[in-house]
């Protein structure tokens, strides 16, 4: 596909994630850095992602948001890059990018807010309690040397960033399989190529006039 593609971001985002993913397809993208604030709820911007929020992708007249979404719809537009398994055996794929977008993210956002559900709530929310969620990555990250088999996909980039994150800023207990999964996915020179790209926006960004 040769449609132009622009990454809408903010380097102290989960725009992050979609950086990474854009440096795995190899392909040429323009970045357009949206500040918080105004900026990010203006309605230019908000003709691109009503949420107001980054990141967002366009790819000629096609607009994703919501970071797995742009994992997933990367992989598919750029299949050179080998970033989604073959169809038939997308199974262990779709299922972690997934719950890294649902009750992953969900259940790590509510304990740092204060709010894990009791016993009696835990039917109602889709993630059940958060040590569910902890031990069934654990064991996940453990089963292969990448989440969905034994080659590195987008699952990789989304799921990898979370847990990446979470060791580093400390909403997630390290443990032997999370610190050996994160090295394991982080270990690449697209990773390498995003966050430089992004470490030089977040300089830009403190310093904009360069002084």
């Amino acid at each position: 596909m040769t449609e132009p593609l622009t990454l809408y971001t903010h380097p102290m985002s989960r725009g992050r994630i979609a950086r990474w993913m854009l440096e795995e397809t190899g392909t040429t993208y323009h970045t357009e850095i949206v500040t918080f604030g105004s900026a990010m709820k203006s309605p230019r911007y908000l003709a691109i992602n009503p949420m107001g929020k980054v990141p967002a992708i366009r790819h000629g007249d096609t607009v994703v948001t919501e970071c797995a979404a742009i994992c997933a719809y990367l992989a598919d537009a750029f299949p050179e890059a080998g970033l989604a398994p073959p169809l038939a055996e997308r199974g262990a794929y779709y299922r972690w990018l997934f719950f890294a977008a649902g009750p992953l993210e969900a259940a790590i956002t509510d304990r740092d807010l204060g709010m894990e559900p009791n016993i009696e709530q835990q039917g109602r929310v889709g993630y059940g309690s958060i040590e569910a969620v902890l031990e069934t990555l654990e064991v996940a990250v453990s089963a292969h040397e990448f989440i969905a088999g034994p080659h590195f996909s987008a699952a990789d980039v989304y799921l990898g960033s979370h847990i990446g994150w979470g060791l580093q800023f400390g909403s997630l207990e390290s443990c032997p399989a999370f610190a050996d999964y994160w090295a394991r996915v982080s270990d690449r020179e697209a990773y390498r190529r995003a966050n430089s790209l992004d470490e030089q926006a977040a300089r830009q960004a403190a310093n904009p006039q360069g002084a």
